[in-house]
């Protein structure tokens, strides 16, 4: 059971203190005094240990069963005896240039707060440890620990939309390099990759609106009455990065559209210029075709003049052909 148990404390007046080691009797010792929470940090538990604390706590076995299975999209529930939330960290591989997602589940109750970590995307160590420096926030009681991981994982969506920008403009810079410098061959499945990554940003950051905007605007269970402005400070950030992630997707599809335009026009000048070759091939073979044919009587045949001036004939032809393809960009 300790090895799932990532980190568990009483909070007095914002300040940690020294508590019983077994999480029941932790809890019991905080209720006890009125104005302590206990905080208990899960990381990925097995169905066993979420059922001693779900039993130990109250939580409502749909949101356990939520937090068990993860694979959940952002969310608020407000249940008799606690408040779930659900919220996906985003994480920026600088090796692979790849986003992943982690889960994490806070159940806000009287007197404790429970957070369950699926992935490794989570700040929950970061996040204790600013709030353990900060106890004129931490004593405001387990709302100061939702918002706190709200905010954590708001403002890192921020910092991994300028990472994906920066992969964006190395694309549009590729796309847009004159023809030769770069070798777009796999240009257009680097697009599509970074538009599954924004796709999978997007899924992480869009739904978590609704569940800022009800903590900013409605008085919630279990949640400070003061709160308010704090979550609507969360709610500006998630919007400011939900904007950000639309306009890399708008701009990264105007991207595509112009690779898929400039790959036209190079099949086009490409088709251009073999027809312009094919065309000047055709002009000799039409004229060796006609001298070509078994008639006995045929003006040229018995000239001296004869060769050489079919020879020229032809020349003349494919050189004019030539100047004008040339002329008009086709060559």
């Amino acid at each position: 059971m300790r090895a799932m148990i990532v980190d568990c404390a009483i909070y007095r007046g914002g300040r940690r203190t020294e508590g019983p080691a077994d999480f029941s009797d932790a809890l019991a010792e905080a209720r006890a005094t009125g104005d302590a929470f206990l905080w208990i940090g899960l990381h990925e538990p097995t169905e066993l240990e979420t059922d001693r604390v779900s039993s130990e706590f109250g939580l409502h076995p749909l949101a356990v069963e939520d937090a068990l299975s993860a694979h959940q999209r952002p969310k608020l529930e407000v249940y008799d005896d606690s408040l779930f939330a659900v919220i996906k960290p985003v994480v920026y591989e600088q090796l692979s240039d790849t986003i992943t997602t982690g889960e994490l589940m806070a159940f806000i109750g009287d007197s404790f707060v429970v957070t369950v970590r699926h992935g490794e995307g989570a700040p929950l160590a970061a996040v204790r440890r600013r709030l353990e420096a900060e106890p004129e926030v931490l004593k405001h009681g387990p709302t100061a620990v939702l918002y706190a991981i709200s905010d954590a994982v708001v403002d890192h969506y921020i910092e991994v939309a300028a990472e994906l920008q920066v992969d964006l403009e190395e694309l549009e810079t590729e796309v847009f390099a004159p023809t030769g410098t770069v070798d777009t061959k796999n240009t257009a499945s680097r697009i599509y990759a970074l538009k599954r990554q924004l796709l999978e940003f997007r899924r992480a950051t869009g739904p978590l609106s609704a569940p800022m905007a009800r903590l900013a605007s409605a008085d919630v269970p279990f949640v400070h009455e003061h709160s308010q402005p704090f979550f609507r400070d969360v709610g500006d950030h998630l919007t400011r990065a939900n904007e950000y992630v639309e306009g890399l997707d708008r701009l990264l599809s105007d991207i595509l559209s112009a690779h898929l335009a400039q790959m036209g026009v190079r099949q086009n000048d490409d088709m251009r210029k073999i027809s312009a070759w094919a065309a000047m091939a055709a002009v000799p073979t039409m004229v060796a075709g006609i001298y070509g044919m078994n008639f006995e009587y045929m003006p040229e045949l018995r000239r001296v003049w004869a060769y050489p001036a079919v020879i020229v004939l032809m020349g003349s032809m494919v050189f004019g052909l030539y100047r004008l393809f040339k002329r008009r960009g086709w060559l």
